[in-house]
C-alpha cells in the first residue's frame, strides 16, 4: 500500500489521449506521471495536469521548457546533468528536482556505477538540484526464462543507489519495474512502481491480459461492397486474385492511419457481425479491403479492427509485432472518442 504509482502516459498515453488519460489517473490518485519527451510534458501542463510529471528523455534544446512548465527531467549522463546544472544556476533554481538514471543492463540510457563519484562531485554543495528519484529500467521483466538476468540488473541498481543515498542526508524515490516488472518480481517494488501498457490492458502474458481491461477499441464501417467473379483482382499490383465468386468491402482506414502494408494479403483479420474478415491484397495508404463472403453486412455496417473481440495484441501477432507498437501507430487523424466509467 506505501508504494507510489506512476503512470506512463507517452506517446499520446500508448496511441489514447495524453491529457484525458493524465486526468483520469490523477483522479484515480497516481503519484506520478512518466512522459518520453519534454512537449509531452508540456502538452499536460497545458491540459490542466498538476501532477509531477517525469520527462524519461529530456534533450539540452527542451531544458528551457522543462524548467518553465515544471517538469522533472532524468538525468542520465554527465554531459546532461552538466548542462541541466549550468540552466537552473542561469536560472536562480533552488533544489529544483531531478531523477537519476542508472544503466543495469539494459545498455540503452544511464549513468554506470563508475560515474557515481563524479555525480557526487558535481552535485557536492549545489543548491540548484535536488534528487528526488534514482531510477533503472528492466530489460526482460515478461521473459522468466531471462530471471537471472533480471535479478541481477535489480541488484546492480541496488549497489548504485547505494553508493548514493550513502552520500546524501536523505534517502530519494527508488523506482526500477515497468507493468511486467510489477507482475513479476513484486519484491523489488522500492518505493514506487511504473506502469505503461498495463494501464490499456496488455500485461506481456496472455494469462495476465485475461484479467485485464481492454481500454482501446479501433473501428471502422464499410464504405463499399463490391463483388468479384473468378480472375477479378483487388487492389493495388492486383495482389489478390478471385479463384471465385467473392464478396468485398473496402473500408476507409489503411497505412496512413497505422494499419500497415504488413497486414495485407490475407495475413490479419477484422471483425464484422462478430464474424472474421479477412484482409485481402495489399494495404492502401487511406483504405484496405477485407473478404466477406458469407457475411450478411451491408455498406455503413461497423467493422471491428481491434477490441474486445480480437485484441490489439492479437491483431499485431498477425504482423509479427506486439501491441506497443500497434498501439502507439494509430495516427492522430483517427478521432478518439473517450468514454468515461
Amino acid at each position: 500500500p506505501e508504494t507510489k504509482f506512476l503512470g506512463v502516459v507517452k506517446a499520446f498515453a500508448y496511441g489514447s489521449d495524453a491529457v484525458k488519460i493524465a486526468k483520469k489517473l490523477e483522479h484515480l490518485g497516481a503519484d506520478y506521471l512518466a512522459v518520453a519527451y519534454a512537449q509531452e510534458g508540456v502538452d499536460l501542463r497545458n491540459g490542466g495536469i498538476h501532477l509531477p510529471i517525469l520527462v524519461l528523455h529530456p534533450q539540452e534544446a527542451n531544458f528551457d521548457n522543462i524548467l518553465k512548465f515544471q517538469l522533472e527531467p532524468s538525468l542520465y549522463s554527465i554531459k546532461l546533468l552538466r548542462s541541466f546544472l549550468a540552466e537552473t544556476e542561469k536560472q536562480s533554481k533552488v533544489q529544483y528536482p531531478i531523477h537519476l538514471k542508472f544503466n543495469t543492463g539494459l545498455n540503452r540510457l544511464g549513468f554506470n556505477e563508475k560515474d557515481i563519484a563524479e555525480i557526487l562531485e558535481i552535485l557536492k554543495d549545489r543548491k540548484q538540484l535536488k534528487i528526488v528519484s534514482m531510477l533503472s529500467h528492466l530489460a526482460a521483466t515478461e521473459d522468466l526464462g531471462e530471471r537471472a538476468f533480471t535479478e541481477q540488473q535489480i541488484q546492480r541498481f541496488k549497489s548504485m543507489v547505494s553508493l548514493v543515498e550513502k552520500q546524501l542526508n536523505f534517502s530519494p524515490i527508488k523506482h526500477i519495474l515497468n507493468t511486467s516488472g510489477i507482475l513479476n518480481y513484486p519484491e523489488a517494488q522500492f518505493d514506487m512502481v511504473r506502469s505503461g501498457i498495463g494501464l490499456y490492458g496488455f500485461g506481456n502474458d496472455p494469462t495476465i491480459d485475461a484479467q485485464l481491461k481492454n481500454v482501446a477499441t479501433l473501428k471502422t464501417i464499410i464504405s463499399q461492397i463490391r463483388r468479384l467473379q473468378p480472375n477479378e483482382s483487388v487492389g493495388y499490383n492486383r495482389a489478390h486474385q478471385a479463384s471465385q465468386p467473392m464478396v468485398t468491402a473496402t473500408l476507409p482506414i489503411g497505412h496512413a492511419d497505422g494499419i500497415g502494408r504488413h497486414y495485407g494479403k490475407g495475413k490479419s483479420y477484422v471483425s464484422i457481425k462478430g464474424q472474421k474478415a479477412p484482409i485481402v491484397g495489399n494495404v492502401c495508404m487511406d483504405m484496405l479491403m477485407v473478404d466477406v463472403t458469407g457475411i450478411a453486412c451491408e455498406e455503413g455496417d461497423e467493422v471491428i479492427i481491434f477490441g474486445n473481440q480480437q485484441s490489439a495484441e492479437e491483431f499485431a501477432t498477425y504482423a509479427g509485432t506486439i501491441s506497443y507498437e500497434l498501439l502507439t501507430g494509430i495516427s492522430q487523424r483517427v478521432k478518439r472518442v473517450i468514454i468515461d466509467i
